[in-house]
């Protein structure tokens, strides 16, 4: 089973101003708070950290790499090949955006009813400039737990990319513009059970706490800075994105209760 927690301890997510963002089948933003910091609406969880006396704040997208294995399957194309295209695209998709609520959505809108959808479609739109679109919306979406995170005065300074998108460069560049941060990676990429043999060393007397045990997870040299001219495309694409969920909120749940009653 996934623990968001043991998983920040093996990405050193032990202080604040770091963030993880992970992004499998479901994507997460996992944020260290030295103090109790609910979001009174609820948008994010509020939970103990694996460091003891420490708190976290966490985000989660339920369908982030989720989306781009239900296109991959739609589409009958391997992920390389699709996210090779993608990388031919520019920032924005030519005007097209991707709510990637396939099944139902968490933060920040907590709604069962949430529906998935391509805004702005024309004939120009490829194949290419859908599989950018679903793989903007899932960091868009991810923005969404970073914006809340901001609204409630948690410092972010940098952020650390895990989970299988990772891996992908794309991804990471992604994310990079868009939160308008750089992104860096740790060299073991087991972050979940890297965590929890760090945690087992600490109860077993071979760390005398969490952090001496997450003074050995190392970083990769390299570091993805966001680009200027993107995050500034990212930013306007971004209010446009944070509007669609409200404007079609309505629909979205009609929608669901035709399917439920067999209309």
């Amino acid at each position: 089973m996934f623990c968001p927690a043991a998983a920040a301890v093996g990405n050193g997510i032990v202080r604040e101003g770091l963030v993880s963002s992970s992004i499998g089948t479901s994507g997460v933003l996992f944020a260290h708070t030295d103090t109790f910091s609910p979001d009174p609406s609820g948008r994010l969880h509020a939970f103990c950290h694996a460091v003891p006396g420490a708190y976290h704040l966490m985000g989660v997208t339920l369908s982030a790499g989720g989306s781009l294995a239900w296109w991959r399957d739609a589409t009958g194309k391997d992920f390389d090949e699709l996210v090779g295209e993608a990388e031919q695209v520019p920032p924005g998709a030519e005007g097209l955006l991707f709510l990637p609520y396939l099944s139902g959505e968490r933060t920040p809108h907590l709604d069962p009813k949430a529906r998935g959808a391509f805004v702005g479609l024309t004939t120009r739109h490829t194949i290419a400039h859908m599989t950018r679109a679903v793989m903007e919306g899932v960091v868009l979406s991810l923005k969404d737990s970073l914006s809340t995170m901001r609204d409630l005065g948690v410092p972010i300074e940098e952020i650390r990319a895990t989970g299988g998108g990772a891996r992908s460069t794309l991804w990471r560049q992604l994310q990079a513009d868009v939160y308008g941060l750089p992104v860096r990676r740790t060299v073991s990429d087991e972050g979940p059970t890297y965590g929890a043999a760090l945690l087992a060393g600490v109860a077993a007397g071979v760390y005398r706490d969490v952090a001496e045990a997450t003074s050995v997870v190392e970083l990769r040299e390299e570091v993805t800075e966001p680009d200027a001219e993107r995050l500034k495309a990212y930013q306007e694409y971004y209010q446009v994105y944070r509007s669609l969920y409200p404007s079609q909120r309505e629909a979205m749940h009609r929608l669901s209760e035709l399917v439920a009653t067999g209309g």
